[in-house]
């Protein structure tokens, strides 16, 4: 299946996952949180997958991160993303375009704190097999 680069970049964001260490546990996704696959292609050893990802008010992602970097476009309502330390590396209304790095250093969440579901076109460039996201404990934030 062929998608546009237009396309693929337009519909490109990302959900994710953390790491797990000590005796803290990985965090699901929220009540609701679901995916939709809307394309995908194996180039070489690399997957690309596009999917669309909705999270419903006052819900998130759980903890995670990325064997391969991410790209996506908020379609409705705003993300908020942190980082491991608790701390907000962005806020993301409508047509904000989101990147995130791979590996178990960029551990993250994206949480809806809006009133009405956030819906995110995100690509996922992995290694050919690798799962969309590696589950991560909370590290300690005081939400999740």
């Amino acid at each position: 299946m062929r998608i546009p680069f237009r396309t693929t970049l337009t519909g490109a964001v990302a959900a994710a996952t953390l790491l797990v260490g000590g005796t803290a546990h990985a965090t699901p996704p929220g009540p609701g949180v679901s995916a939709r696959l809307i394309g995908q292609k194996t180039v070489g050893d690399t997957d690309y997958v596009l999917r669309e990802i909705t999270i419903p008010p006052g819900q998130a992602t759980g903890w995670h991160y990325h064997d391969g970097p991410l790209y996506a476009v908020v379609q409705q309502g705003t993300l908020s993303h942190f980082d491991a330390t608790c701390a907000s590396d962005g806020v993301y209304p409508k047509g904000s375009v989101i990147e995130e790095p791979a590996g178990p250093g960029n551990v993250h969440i994206g949480r809806n704190l809006g009133a009405s579901a956030v819906v995110l076109d995100v690509l996922y460039v992995l290694p050919h097999g690798a799962p969309f996201s590696q589950d991560a404990a909370n590290p300690g934030c005081p939400f999740e």
